[in-house]
């Protein structure tokens, strides 16, 4: 009994979260038919992250094949979903556990400190517990001394990002009645330092129009069909037809393939998405209760579009201005010796929309197309930095694509390199 409890229930991730949502379900005293209804879904959620992690995983694999083939470079997508996904067959069990305590550290460490932040991002919450899992076991940790230092630097994530933003927030909002909570944070630092600097917050962008063409780049799902569609088929013309269909396509046309697997990969990211979305609709609220009773006056930190409403076409500028940088990183990063880190949307699009608010907020429109370029470069360099030392644990196929998943990664691992860990 005690080793299906230890192997079969505490070591699989899914049903490990599932229990924390039932205790906080129950704690609050929900209905026999929300604890039931929350604690499935959560487990659910886990499921379909890994279905669509299969899925998306498969599109990568394609695309590096023929880019590795095109350029004879690896190009690397970045992608939290895929390498979270990827991670959680050897660092599941970690993950969820660094997760659900690192939850309960941010508790203790906003009720007992004046860092009064209850990071309420669920899904980058679980991607930086993959993260810190990852790295620490870099260094040989496991069991308990890997949950507990992993639970503290989680906690810590959780309050110190969040508190550095709040009082560009307090400009972008004119109110401090909540923080964000987004592992793009130094991105969002930087660009609203640069716009300090050289903008002036006094043009903003909001007195601009931004042409209802461009409304398309809303919609997550087709802008990311589209761009991925122009990569693949750009990279499928430069890899050749006979390679692709001798090799990749099973005979089929190498466009017709092309933009199927590009499809595929948005699809991919779609199921994860769905997936987190019902995971973290379940484990958020179980959270907040809890959090609600235990650390009163606290501030919650909320993921990043909670800013878009307050510079909409900072929002468009942003993004555009940091996918630019990204793809002018793309040709320099090989002429360093790093390998190719190829814009995803994903990041670039909510990382870089996110810097164009904080940039303008400080600077205007010049803050803010020069903070989210800035954002961009970021976003390019960071991960490329990271896939070297994520490669040390087998990942070297996709990396992290946020700059504070970045940042928190290449400390952790160098300093237990410092210590003659790794």
């Amino acid at each position: 009994m005690l080793d299906v409890i230890v192997n079969d229930i505490l070591g699989t991730p899914a049903i490990l979260v599932g229990l924390f949502a039932l205790v906080g379900l129950l704690i609050q005293k929900k209905s026999a038919s929300t604890v039931l209804s929350g604690t499935l879904k959560t487990i659910m959620g886990f499921v379909i992250l890994g279905a669509g992690a299969a899925v998306l995983i498969g599109s990568l694999d394609h695309f590096s094949k023929m880019f590795d083939h095109a350029f004879n470079v690896q190009g690397v997508i970045p992608n939290n979903e895929a390498i979270v996904a990827a991670a959680q067959t050897e660092f599941g069990t970690a993950t969820a556990m660094i997760m659900v305590f690192g939850m309960v550290m941010n508790l203790l460490l906003a009720r007992f400190t004046p860092l009064k932040y209850i990071f309420l991002t669920g899904h980058h919450t679980l991607f930086m517990a993959c993260l810190i899992a990852a790295s620490l076991s870099v260094g040989g940790m496991s069991g308990a001394p890997l949950i507990i230092i992993g639970s503290i630097l989680l906690g810590i994530c959780m309050v110190v990002f969040p508190a550095m933003l709040q009082p560009f927030v307090r400009q972008i909002t004119g109110s401090d009645d909540f923080a964000v909570g987004h592992f793009g944070s130094v991105g969002y630092y930087v660009s609203a330092q640069i716009g300090k600097i050289f903008g002036n917050k006094g043009k903003s962008t909001e007195d601009i129009k931004v042409p209802k063409s461009l409304g398309f780049l809303r919609d997550t799902s087709v802008a990311i069909s589209l761009t991925m569609t122009l990569f693949f088929i750009i990279v499928a013309l430069f890899a050749g037809q006979s390679y692709i269909e001798a090799e990749l396509s099973g005979g089929s046309n190498f466009i017709v393939f092309a933009i199927i697997q590009a499809i595929t990969f948005a699809a991919g990211v779609y199921i994860i998405l769905a997936g987190v979305r019902m995971l973290i609709a379940e484990i958020i609220p179980a959270f907040k209760g809890i959090a609600d009773k235990v650390v009163p006056n606290s501030k919650p930190a909320l993921d990043c579009p909670t800013i878009f409403p307050f510079a909409p076409n900072a929002v468009i500028i942003g993004f555009l201005f940091s996918f630019l940088a990204g793809i002018l990183s793309m040709f320099a990063l090989p002429l360093l010796g790093l390998k190719v880190i190829v814009p995803g949307l994903v990041p670039h699009f909510f990382t870089g929309a996110a810097a164009g608010v904080f940039g303008n907020a400080t600077g205007g429109r010049i803050g803010s197309m020069a903070g989210s370029f800035a954002n961009g470069i970021i976003i390019s360099f960071l991960p490329a930095i990271l896939l070297i030392f994520m490669g040390d644990i087998g990942y070297e196929g996709t990396t992290f694509g946020d700059s504070d998943f970045g940042i928190v990664g290449i400390l952790i691992i160098n300093i237990l390199k410092l210590f003659g860990a790794v």
